[in-house]
């Protein structure tokens, strides 16, 4: 065994981008309108890495295409690092791209869990019994991570794999993000990203829902789009709808 380091597998998060047009010019441009130097959100993302997923859009694209594509990604303050369910030409261009494959391995199937046993012995007229039963174990949930001081303007916190609750103000241009829910109990003017990891069941609860954008597994909206009245500056929550159409709705929180 080497003394000076170990080699483990490990569980990272990545942020995935899903080709739903096979027209890699008009996804480019999009990308620029929205996260470039100049677009409305220039800051989203910190040089997070992505994966890009071909999976929505079987279409064979071109050397040109992918390494434009690979540009803009890298002008958004993305590094794509991976790709899946590509094609072979797809692929191969990925790999000189130096993209690693990021397919998803099928789910083994869990075995049952045991049924309690009975075997039985016979030794003349005595019977013995051993009857085997399941120890079953509480799992610990999530953990939470609190912070009770205001977030200043730069400031950013990432709660990975928890969720995160703030006991002070999010103020303008400081950015909050959690793998889980993020609860803020004072005004929320920043940025708040919940869900960061994928997880659509993550919500945003505030005291005060003022924010310059929310985003839940990578759906977001920006102050750009005024809140209804019952909302701005009010207690309320944001949500995934279950409807499968990825958009946003805001409540109000009624005591």
């Amino acid at each position: 065994m080497p003394a000076t380091f170990d080699i483990k597998s490990a569980n990272l998060s990545l942020v995935a981008l899903q080709l739903k047009s096979d027209r890699l010019k008009d996804v480019v441009a999009e990308l620029a309108g929205e996260f470039g130097p100049k677009g409305s959100a220039p800051d989203f993302f910190d040089q997070d890495a992505v994966v890009v997923d071909f999976g929505l859009q079987p279409h064979v694209h071109s050397r040109t295409e992918l390494q434009a594509l690979s540009r803009a990604l890298t002008s958004c303050r993305l590094r794509p690092v991976a790709y899946r369910q590509a094609m072979p030409q797809q692929a191969a261009v990925a790999h000189e791209l130096g993209w690693v494959l990021a397919d998803e391995e099928p789910q083994k199937p869990r075995a049952a869990a045991p049924a309690p046993q009975t075997v039985e012995v016979v030794r003349e007229v005595e019977v013995v019994r051993e009857v085997v039963q399941e120890v079953v174990r509480e799992v610990p949930g999530p953990a939470t991570l609190v912070l009770d001081k205001p977030l200043r303007s730069g400031q950013r916190v990432y709660a990975r794999g928890a969720d995160l609750l703030v006991l002070a103000m999010v103020n303008p241009g400081a950015e909050v993000a959690a793998d889980g829910h993020i609860h803020v109990y004072a005004p929320l003017r920043g940025k708040a990203m919940a869900g960061a990891s994928g997880n659509a069941a993550a919500r945003i609860f505030a005291l005060s829902m003022e924010p310059e954008l929310v985003a839940i597994a990578g759906v977001y909206r920006t102050s750009e789009h005024a809140l209804a009245p019952d909302v701005q500056g009010k207690p309320a929550q944001v949500r995934l709808s279950q409807d499968g159409q990825d958009k946003l709705i805001f409540e109000p929180l009624k005591a």
